[in-house]
């Protein structure tokens, strides 16, 4: 049998890590320049493309330590009776591979996740080895995301946290019911205690603005997670219900949500077919507007049927459209929490419109250079010069937002 190369590795590993969506790609069509006879490649490189709070996009070298794995989870493509390839890297050659990229300007930081081998301890340990030999013997000062075993011993997972910059663990579905029938190794009891305690350490070593010697830095980046969408029966509102409860009750920095992908020789309690990737968007929207616009659950999901958000407008325009009676709302007067719920007003525009009113009263053209889309904003909003009138009970309102579906047509010959 051949040996497996480093880079038979990395594809491997690097493909495998694709399906984990807490470090979002680009979503570029892969390039390959020995067939185009350019310069640079992204074939196989395990380079996905993260973006920081403040908007800067970061490269990140994304692999799993290794896709051998002790569980069988349903869902995952990864699972102990899977027909796929399967590699493991070592603690030096992840090291390796990390320095090298970075010395290249290649990336910025390393993702790292892994498949359960030998034991939860022992996966860990492995990690924890690969982050603490790149802070203090490597001297690598990039980002670190390590995603941690729930079951794994509390030591370890404090110990990681010394090292990453942030960790995460996965709450995988939207219901304890489906994760127990689809991963009977997981319990969710493990995963909300994992979580707990990761919580508190973070609170901890915040310490106090009086403190005179700060704690040692613990995980600054706070701890996140990923659910699938669509590999059981719930609906958003049981998916909107979960996320509610993690930013509550643990504080997490992002809940991100990923569509499932039908995977090979699948359980038949699988569905055969991908859900709509327009509902992962609208979940990301829905989710959005409930950490910075003010919005609870119940009002977001009331804004469309049966439990599922309205796929073709977006989620904060539903509820507007369900509720004409609050609008429109005067720019001039309205409170800040008042503005963030008129449809095509970001958190930026609803701030500029407050400074800029401080100094004068705004017209509808001032509002169209404060935001994206005045087109949006005209039928929810008065101004000194302009009230929409009719147009906000109008019955056709929601079909001027909906998208542009060009009908087919001959294309001609000459």
């Amino acid at each position: 049998m051949a040996k497996t190369t480093l880079i038979d590795k990395l594809a491997i590993l690097s493909d495998a890590a694709k399906y984990d969506a807490s470090c979002a790609s680009s979503g570029s069509t892969r390039r390959d320049s020995a067939k185009s006879k350019g310069i640079g490649s992204t074939e196989g490189s395990g380079i996905c493309h993260a973006y920081a709070p403040d908007g800067r996009c970061i490269s990140l070298l994304k692999i799993l330590m290794t896709n051998f794995c002790v569980y069988d989870c349903a869902y995952c493509v990864n699972r102990s009776s899977s027909n796929v390839p399967r590699a493991r890297f070592t603690v030096e050659e992840v090291v390796q591979l990390t320095m090298s990229f970075y010395r290249r300007n290649y990336i910025e930081g390393l993702f790292l996740s892994s498949g359960i081998i030998r034991s939860s301890d022992y996966t860990m340990e492995e990690m924890v080895r690969i982050a603490r030999k790149l802070r203090l013997e490597e001297n690598f000062a990039g980002y670190i995301h390590l995603k941690t075993i729930p079951d794994a011993s509390p030591a370890l997972i404090e110990e990681a946290g010394l090292f990453a910059d942030r960790l995460s663990i996965n709450i995988e579905l939207p219901t304890d019911a489906t994760l127990e029938a689809f991963a009977p190794e997981k319990k969710p009891r493990d995963i909300r205690r994992a979580m707990g305690h990761l919580r508190a350490k973070i609170e901890e070593h915040k310490g106090e603005k009086r403190d005179r010697a700060k704690p040692a830095r613990f995980s600054p980046g706070g701890q996140s997670t990923q659910m699938i969408v669509g590999a059981d029966g719930s609906d958003d509102d049981h998916v909107l219900a979960r996320s509610e409860n993690l930013y509550g009750n643990y504080r997490l920095k992002r809940v991100y949500y990923s569509a499932f992908s039908p995977i090979p020789d699948a359980s038949s309690r699988l569905p055969l077919g991908k859900p709509p990737l327009m509902r992962e968007h609208r979940l990301y929207q829905a989710d959005w507007l409930m950490r910075f616009y003010g919005f609870d659950r119940g009002e977001i999901v009331a804004g469309g049927e049966a439990g599922m958000l309205d796929l073709a407008i977006d989620p904060k325009l539903a509820w507007a459209l369900k509720h004409r009676e609050r609008f429109p709302v005067d720019v001039n007067r309205a409170d800040k929490e008042t503005l963030l719920r008129v449809p095509g007003l970001g958190t930026r525009a609803v701030d500029r419109i407050l400074s800029t009113r401080r100094h004068r009263t705004l017209r509808i053209d001032d509002v169209a250079r404060l935001c994206q889309s005045v087109a949006k904003v005209r039928p929810f909003i008065e101004a000194l010069d302009w009230t929409p009138g009719a147009a906000t009970d109008s019955a056709g309102l929601r079909e001027r937002f909906l998208p542009k579906v060009r009908s087919p047509a001959q294309m001609e010959l000459f």
